[in-house]
């Protein structure tokens, strides 16, 4: 497989990107679920929202880098069986994921920076924290990320159901290409 995109298929950068952020989404949704029903004497009270915060922004930098691929590395041609609808419903349900990663990712900084305290990712590095003054800043951007995060996984869920569709019902080769064949 080769690192860049073709016209007709996605390199392996793109491809891993692509996989990398879905299991980190859905390993985050996980124990942001679980995290959140801890009592304050387990051993994990601490650990965990360390772990959802380094994991978050390392989340955030792969989507950076993610974009700044997809800017500067062709994407494959449409399908040709992919008719303008479709074309339109998969620019919107992309853009929504973009956009519902980013707002995720925002409103988990904006909680963890509010007390003025950088995020520590590991001890490797810390992001400062830049924005820790606006009103009820935590509750607020915790309402945001909480249902964001609901919407992103439905989304991906809707996503995946799509993508399995085109390959067991259309039959064509819109997963084989985000799994580096087709």
């Amino acid at each position: 497989m080769q690192w860049r995109n073709t016209a007709h298929r996605y390199g392996l950068v793109s491809v891993l990107l692509h996989w990398l952020i879905a299991a980190a989404v859905f390993g985050l949704f996980g124990l942001g679920l679980w995290m959140v029903g801890l009592d304050y004497y387990s051993s994990w009270y601490r650990t965990a929202p360390d772990l959802h915060k380094g994991i978050g922004v390392l989340a955030f930098l792969v989507m950076l880098v993610r974009l700044g691929w997809k800017v500067f590395n062709p994407q494959p041609q449409p399908l040709a069986n992919h008719g303008p609808g479709v074309r339109t419903l998969t620019r919107l349900g992309h853009g929504l994921l973009y956009l519902g990663l980013f707002a995720v990712m925002i409103s988990g900084y904006l909680i963890s920076t509010a007390k003025g305290r950088p995020v520590d990712v590991f001890g490797w590095f810390e992001v400062p924290a830049l924005v820790s003054s606006l009103p009820r800043q935590a509750d607020v951007a915790g309402v945001i990320h909480e249902y964001m995060a609901w919407a992103l996984v439905i989304l991906a869920v809707l996503h995946a159901l799509a993508a399995l569709k085109h390959h067991f019902i259309d039959r064509d080769a819109t997963l084989q290409r985000m799994l580096g064949r087709g």
